[in-house]
C-alpha cells in the first residue's frame, strides 16, 4: 500500500521525498556534502540515527549510492543520476522559500553551524592571498562556541571552534543575526562594516575585499515578494 494510493507523479514524488530533513539532506549532496560528518555539521539538529535512517532510504530509492572512501576510513554518499536530477527541483524550493516563505527569522531558526558550514563551501578563494590565510569570526552574543576560525591554505578552507593557534589575519566581531541577515540578502554588507556592527580587525586589504571574497548565501540575489 502506498502512502498516498494516487498515480499521480506529484504524489509518487512526495511519496521519496516528504519525509522529514530528505530535502534538506539532498541540499546537501547538491552542494558537495558526502560524508556522514559534514552532514552532521550542516544538519547541526538532525539526530545521527535518523540521519543513517534517512540515507539508507536514499539509498533504497535509487537516489544515492554508498562508497567505501578509497584509501581511508568509513564511507561516502554520491548522488545517482536519478538524484542529479532533481537539481532544479531543489534550486526551485529555495527560490520560492526566498520569494514567499520568508518573514523575520525566529530566533531558533539561526543556526550557527549552517551559518559556518555555509561560508565555508562559499568562500571565493580567488579573492584571497596566495598561502595561508586565517579568518576569526566572533559572535558576541554567544557565550560558548562564539569563536569560529577558517583556515584556507592550498584551495582548501578548515574549519573549527577551538583555536587552532595560528596567527589570525583578520578578526570579525558581530551577533548572528546581523551575520545571518547579511549572509541571506537582507542587509547589505559595507554599510554594516562601516558601522562597526560587523567590526573588522586585521588586515587592510582583507577588510577592503571581503564583498569579493565573502560572496554572501547562493540565493541572496532572490528577494521577498513585495520588496
Amino acid at each position: 500500500m502506498t502512502l498516498y494510493g494516487q498515480f499521480c507523479p506529484i504524489a509518487k514524488a512526495t511519496e521519496v521525498l516528504g519525509e522529514r530533513w530528505t530535502v534538506l539532506i539532498l541540499r546537501e549532496l547538491l552542494m558537495g556534502t558526502t560524508r556522514f560528518s559534514d552532514f552532521q555539521r550542516a544538519l547541526s539538529k538532525i539526530s545521527p540515527t535518523l540521519l543513517a535512517k534517512r540515507l539508507k532510504s536514499l539509498e533504497g530509492e535509487g537516489l544515492i549510492i554508498r562508497k567505501k572512501i578509497t584509501g581511508g576510513h568509513g564511507h561516502e554518499y554520491r548522488l545517482t543520476p536519478a538524484g542529479r536530477d532533481l537539481k532544479p527541483v531543489i534550486e526551485s524550493l529555495a527560490v520560492w522559500g526566498m520569494r514567499w516563505a520568508r518573514g523575520r527569522m525566529e530566533e531558533d531558526e539561526l543556526d550557527v553551524d549552517l551559518l559556518m558550514w555555509d561560508i565555508r563551501r562559499r568562500l571565493d578563494l580567488a579573492h584571497l592571498p596566495d598561502g595561508e590565510t586565517v579568518l576569526c569570526f566572533i559572535f558576541k552574543d554567544f557565550k560558548t562556541r562564539k569563536s569560529w576560525w577558517f583556515v584556507v591554505n592550498d584551495g582548501e578552507v578548515d574549519i573549527c571552534n577551538e583555536d587552532p593557534n595560528k596567527e589570525v589575519d583578520l578578526y570579525l566581531t558581530t551577533d548572528l543575526r546581523t551575520l545571518v541577515e547579511i549572509w541571506e540578502g537582507d542587509r547589505p554588507l559595507k554599510p554594516a562594516l562601516r558601522s562597526e556592527e560587523i567590526l573588522a580587525v586585521g588586515k587592510r586589504n582583507l577588510i577592503r575585499s571581503m564583498a569579493d571574497w565573502f560572496p554572501l548565501g547562493e540565493f541572496s540575489h532572490v528577494r521577498p515578494a513585495g520588496d
